[in-house]
């Protein structure tokens, strides 16, 4: 026995050696790491200010929660009530329901790894990081079909009851959603594909893409949509001017007020409306793909977090534009919140 033991001496100095120095990694410079047992392997966890400490586990998951509950009020309202159902709010639909997703799954996401390490492992990160990108090319995509949906209602009025309609809105939708999938699949295989060289220590969660392939992204989800929804909105705003001077004019009023003037503020005020809509969503974007440019991660600085949090914030301030914008949401919000849509016949309910 003593002989055994004597033998097994220097394996337990050498296990004691190695929970020594995990100790003394722990507590250099006040950092606590991952896996304490990969030493140099692993990650920090994650030391926050007291102030970003307050931020983060306080304002943002209240941010959270309020842009899911409105955004599902949304979902439920266009979903709901027939009147609703017109191609501009089944566009409204589609981002409302990516913008659900956001607060549900992307928000929490970026906080969970603000705060802790990744502890899931390489496969589920990479799922993780394929559903934020079918909801954020979802989110562009609905953006793009909202930009034409008012190019053809303004500058093509005559023509866009029969150009647009509910069923080709709703097919333009799933396409929309599809090529979302589709888009995402393409990076998941490459981050499935990629190497343990690339992973610079155990306990992180990145998303990593070769040059060529990020080339593609920045082409596809940034300079094409955005030119595109510049484009037709440039359009749509030198149309909308011309027309409201045109309403306003004393020599055309006879005309506009006996046929075209209702329909015509009706739908330039759905432009002016989804204009800030775009204009929002734009002035989220810009700084988060000039982040993106710079070639590092987003979660590296307080600075490159917050422009990752405030793309993600504009799913929370586009159901509030429509509580600003348009009466037919109070209304609908009023009848959901009051328990009224329990109430049989209530999708028949007259809500514009």
């Amino acid at each position: 026995m003593a002989q055994s033991y004597g033998r097994n001496l220097p394996e337990l100095q050498l296990l004691l050696l190695l929970l020594l120095l995990s100790l003394m990694m722990e507590t250099q410079d006040g950092a606590e790491f991952c896996f304490p047992q990969l030493l140099n392997i692993s990650c920090k966890k994650p030391t926050l200010p007291w102030s970003e400490a307050v931020l983060l586990n306080i304002l943002l998951p209240s941010i959270c929660v309020l842009t899911v509950a409105l955004n599902l009020l949304v979902i439920i309202s266009v979903s709901h009530f027939r009147q609703l159902h017109t191609p501009t709010n089944i566009l409204l639909l589609s981002l409302a329901v990516s913008d659900f997703l956001v607060g549900l799954v992307l928000m929490p996401g970026v906080i969970h790894l603000k705060t802790s390490c990744w502890f899931a492992g390489d496969l589920m990160c990479s799922l993780c990081n394929f559903v934020s990108y079918i909801i954020t090319s979802a989110s562009i995509g609905d953006m793009m079909l909202i930009s034409a949906d008012r190019y053809v209602a303004i500058c093509d009025p005559l023509h866009y009851p029969t150009r647009i309609t509910v069923r080709r809105t709703e097919l333009s939708v799933c396409l929309c959603w599809f090529c979302s999938v589709l888009y995402s699949t393409f990076f998941l295989q490459n981050d499935l594909s990629r190497s343990d060289s690339h992973i610079s220590c155990y306990g992180e969660c990145v998303v990593v893409v070769d040059y060529i392939t990020g080339v593609v992204d920045l082409v596809l989800t940034f300079i094409v949509p955005v030119t595109i929804i510049i484009v037709l909105y440039m359009r749509v705003f030198v149309v909308a001017v011309s027309q409201a001077r045109a309403m306003r004019s004393h020599i055309t009023a006879a005309t506009l007020q006996r046929s075209v003037n209702p329909t015509r503020k009706s739908e330039l005020k759905a432009a002016r409306t989804l204009g800030v809509l775009v204009l929002v969503f734009l002035i989220c974007f810009f700084p988060f793909y000039g982040v993106s440019l710079a070639g590092e991660s987003l979660l590296n600085t307080p600075s490159e977090f917050f422009v990752t949090f405030l793309f993600y914030f504009n799913s929370c301030l586009n159901p509030l534009i429509y509580a600003l914008f348009y009466p037919w949401f109070r209304k609908a919000v009023k009848v959901i919140v009051t328990l009224q849509i329990l109430q049989p016949g209530s999708c028949e309910a007259n809500i514009l």
